[in-house]
């Protein structure tokens, strides 16, 4: 009877220890909609294209562009230029010419009066029915008789590959003779969406806050033992929900909490933590429904008589905090990615690292891998091409620093501190205060 009881009190405490790590213990009410505010966006969206997007052009080398929206099968940039609520088929047209720049949309009737009304174009000319918007936008860009005309067809960039076949198919045969003037947006989409604005990179910061603060909070609710790496991952999916902010990127796979070996992009597991563990927490949020976060912070678990990391774990994360720091250091407009990579690669081999496969970075923004430079390609041979572009003031990126080591034969442990940066005009600066420091997790678990 008396064994029965003990049983009985240790699995109500062990209810209780789970229920506690998912559960806010915070009695404040939060209401999203007073706390985020009004959505910035459409603001920042008249910004971008009117402040930007001339420059992303002439970068380019690009004289016209123009973007197809259609109902329910649009372009993926269609809400950067405020073609998000087409229904037919409308045309938008981004051009230079000696007076300056210009936009210009051919959109349905039924559409045009509320398009209008978000004052982002100069022009909105309204399309009667059994009339094709693409046909008058057509004549007008004969008409000005561009030298280039920028089509959102792109083999290696996705978000400028919204024209199916059959629209680039009709839309090649109404240009007729002006069908060979017709670029790929690749380049311009590019050098226009891997420029944050600042109020865009103020709003990156709250996120990336709250995603290292939620983390802190989570580590500070584990127990040995007890918790698994899917309780933490259900306790920052409860703050997601209270907070009003969605995921990063694909929800079944945010946050990867990982307190076992290497497994690379996944979920998280109902593996057991244990003293001695390392756990990893790659999380990210997206902030009005735009805006995404991609965060790493790292704990470990103190074993029995341990007060501070024991002498190999404190090795690899100094190892993989300088790998960081280097990293940053190397970050500054006219700086190639792959010159960044290799600063905290140099690192990685001094200090003893095994391979790492992944870059050292990546562009965030409006998704957690962005547009923009990829900060890798220093391990032949490179699979991200554009490692070999240069960096921009203005551009925002996540990255790490590594140290990977053996847990036996079979597998192996990566320790990748992942912050999130700006490029400045001569260098670049954290958006948050980086982890100094592992998470220390005492032993409390259950005897």
């Amino acid at each position: 009877m008396r064994r029965i009881l003990i049983s009985c009190l240790c699995l109500i405490t062990l209810i209780s220890c789970k229920e506690n790590l998912v559960e806010n213990e915070s009695t404040e009410t939060i209401d999203p909609v007073a706390y985020w505010g009004e959505n910035p966006w459409p603001e920042i969206r008249k910004d971008r294209i009117n402040t930007l997007l001339p420059e992303a052009m002439k970068a380019a080398g690009v004289d016209c562009w123009i973007v197809v929206c259609r109902e329910n099968n649009n372009d993926p940039i269609a809400d950067h230029i405020g073609g998000e609520n087409a229904g037919g088929t409308a045309a938008f047209l981004f051009y230079l010419n000696a007076d300056g720049f210009h936009s210009k949309v051919y959109s349905p009737s039924g559409e045009s009066t509320a398009l209008a009304d978000l004052k982002i174009h100069d022009e909105v000319v309204p399309v009667e029915r059994g009339v094709s918007a693409l046909a008058q936008a057509t004549e007008f860009i004969k008409e000005q008789d561009f030298s280039s005309i920028a089509v959102n067809s792109s083999e290696s960039n996705s978000t400028a590959d919204g024209l199916s076949y059959t629209q680039r198919k009709e839309l090649e045969e109404l240009l007729g003779d002006q069908r060979n003037r017709l670029v790929s947006s690749t380049e311009l989409v590019y050098q226009w969406l891997s420029i944050k604005l600042p109020q865009e990179v103020d709003i990156l910061r709250n996120a990336a806050q709250l995603t290292a603060d939620w983390q802190i909070e989570a580590y500070q609710q584990v127990v040995p033992g007890v918790s698994t790496d899917a309780d933490i991952a259900a306790f920052l999916k409860a703050k997601m929900a209270e907070y009003g902010v969605t995921d990063g990127w694909a929800p079944d796979q945010n946050p990867n909490v990982n307190s076992g070996p290497d497994r690379g992009h996944s979920h998280a597991t109902d593996k057991v933590i244990m003293p001695g563990d390392v756990i990893q927490i790659d999380f990210g949020i997206k902030v009005y429904d735009r805006w995404v976060s991609d965060i790493q912070r790292f704990a470990y678990v103190l074993k029995e008589g341990e007060k501070e990391l024991p002498e190999d774990i404190a090795h690899y994360w100094e190892s993989a905090k300088a790998g960081n720091r280097a990293a940053l250091a190397a970050m500054a407009p006219g700086v190639k990615g792959i010159e960044v990579d290799r600063a905290q690669r140099v690192l990685m081999e001094k200090a003893g690292s095994e391979y790492v496969m992944w870059s050292t970075g990546h562009p965030v923004g409006y998704v957690a891998h962005d547009v923009g430079p990829n900060l890798g390609g220093s391990q032949a041979p490179s699979v991200r091409p554009a490692s070999q572009k240069e960096l921009k003031e203005g551009m925002t990126f996540a990255f790490d620093g590594f140290h990977a080591w053996n847990l036996d034969e079979e597998n192996v442990k990566t320790i990748s501190v992942e912050e999130m940066a700006v490029v400045k005009s001569n260098s670049a600066e954290y958006l948050i205060a980086p982890q100094q420091e592992m998470v220390l997790i005492g032993n409390k678990a259950i005897k």
